[in-house]
């Protein structure tokens, strides 16, 4: 599996495309505002299709181009966080108003579906074919937010994209959690939205500390990568008392 970071230009969110080279099929995780053309420009040179979107929380900045990168694949959002692509704008702030900050209307996803429950299981399971992937709750910023592990190789741009340890492309696979919201490189995400709770934010980064690969690379949903060793390290958020 390779992966690719496509940036919105809409509050900086990273996109994030998983690709199969046997099976010429695609996953897209959180396709913000104005990344369609770039996605879709990008699985036409490689030849590729949409086999589903995947939503890592249901914040705008992560699915305003959902319906349009996914067609009639499906777009896997955690069911917590269902309700807000029902109602895009819920209770959030006017800075917020993405109809304004992107120039175009929501529109609604052709088939929206709750992330299956067996990506939450053992090893996980297959989004499509060759894609695998394992999802773990951590909600905090929102009630849905999830994070999401592939092992993937990075192309040339994302690697470089890994600020905390020299990392170059290559055809080993790395353990890669997508955080989503929840952790971005020396911080966390906010919890003052609407569905956000500060405790349930300090729980889920506790258990991501306890549990998640040291050596494991983060993608975040804004910002630079970091490795988790160093956010374990570094990161104020996650230094804990005992």
């Amino acid at each position: 599996m390779i992966m690719r970071r496509i940036v919105s230009p809409v509050l900086a969110s990273n996109c994030y495309v998983l690709f199969d080279e046997d099976s010429r099929r695609a996953v897209v995780v959180d396709p913000g505002g104005h990344t369609a053309d770039s996605v879709h420009s990008w699985l036409t040179e490689n030849e590729a299709s949409v086999a589903a979107v995947v939503l890592t929380h249901g914040h705008p900045d992560h699915f305003w181009d959902a319906a349009q990168v996914a067609g009639d694949a499906p777009v896997i959002i955690p069911g917590p966080d269902r309700y807000r692509l029902e109602a895009p704008s819920f209770a959030m702030p006017p800075e917020l108003d993405f109809r304004q900050l992107t120039g175009y209307d929501w529109q609604r996803p052709a088939t929206i579906e709750d992330l299956d429950p067996s990506l939450l299981q053992g090893e996980g399971a297959e989004v499509a074919d060759g894609l695998k992937m394992r999802a773990l709750p951590a909600p905090g910023h929102s009630e849905g937010s999830t994070v999401l592990f592939v092992m993937a190789s990075l192309d040339h741009d994302l690697a470089s994209y890994v600020t905390t340890r020299p990392t170059k492309a290559d055809d080993s696979p790395h353990l890669v959690m997508l955080a989503g919201d929840v952790l971005f490189a020396g911080s966390m995400g906010r919890t003052d939205l609407p569905g956000g709770d500060d405790e349930e934010m300090k729980s889920s980064l506790r258990t991501l500390k306890t549990v998640v690969n040291p050596e494991t690379i983060v993608l975040p949903g804004h910002g630079p990568a970091t490795v988790m060793a160093h956010e374990n390290a570094t990161n104020p958020f996650l230094q804990f008392r005992s």
